[in-house]
């Protein structure tokens, strides 16, 4: 039987496994460390608004993930104590961040089942954000690796990137699904692109990702979490 859907992507970080809460925890503990060293009108709200801003900004130089966030709290710490930080400070965001590269990886509920399962009649691929090596890790230790057709880890993703990824490893958007918990990053743009767009909720979602969803479309799908997403493939083939 000829499947309607041939080709599934799955978003890596907060979708396969816990991603985001590692970064509420170092932000915590960013706000910790520049408690006295901040001005006294300066609230926990304002640094994290400071630092927000430092990413927005620096997305376009460092791009995603571990490492551009540690360099976006050391300039935000330079810019909020007007260069005064200690340098003990600096060390402590160095080592944070460092930290980050090293956290063990824990799937997320369903994940692998919800791969192995899609995987016996569909291509699957993973299509991620992020540092290339981090990303390499996470997905080394996630025991996951072998299940997936090829692996992207992309600067952006646009409709445009679904499009070539889809081209290249599969029969073509139209008869691709993707997978993620980024409404912005996971299914505004595939279902741009021409294919399913499938949002899995998960958490607190880092502002930068937030977006509208394209209700309009009958290609835009939302499920609890990935136990839901082999029947829906089922359905929707």
């Amino acid at each position: 039987m000829s499947r309607t859907l041939t080709t599934i992507g799955f978003d890596a970080d907060d979708t396969l496994w816990h991603n985001e809460r590692f970064f509420r925890v170092t932000q915590d503990r960013f706000a910790e460390l520049l408690m006295d060293h901040t001005p006294e009108d300066m609230g926990p709200e304002a640094l994290d608004r400071k630092l927000l801003d430092a990413e927005k900004r620096n997305l376009g130089a460092y791009g995603y993930g571990v490492k551009g966030f540690t360099l976006s709290m050391i300039e935000t710490a330079i810019e909020v104590t007007e260069g005064r930080v200690p340098a003990a400070v600096i060390k402590e965001l160095l080592e944070a961040g460092q930290m980050m590269l090293s956290f063990p990886i824990e799937l997320l509920p369903h994940a692998q089942t919800a791969v192995e399962t899609l995987a016996k009649d569909h291509r699957v691929i993973l299509i991620t954000k992020g540092d290339l090596l981090d990303q390499e890790r996470k997905l080394a230790q996630s025991g996951l690796g072998e299940l997936f057709d090829a692996v992207e880890v992309v600067s952006e993703k646009t409709p445009q990137v679904y499009i070539d990824i889809f081209e290249r490893h599969g029969d073509g958007a139209a008869r691709a699904l993707m997978a993620g918990n980024s409404m912005r990053s996971d299914v505004v743009p595939v279902v741009r692109a021409g294919g399913h767009g499938v949002y899995v909720p998960h958490g607190a979602i880092w502002e930068v990702e937030a977006a509208e969803p394209p209700t309009e479309s009958p290609r835009y799908h939302e499920i609890p979490d990935l136990g839901a997403l082999p029947e829906l493939v089922e359905r929707l083939a």
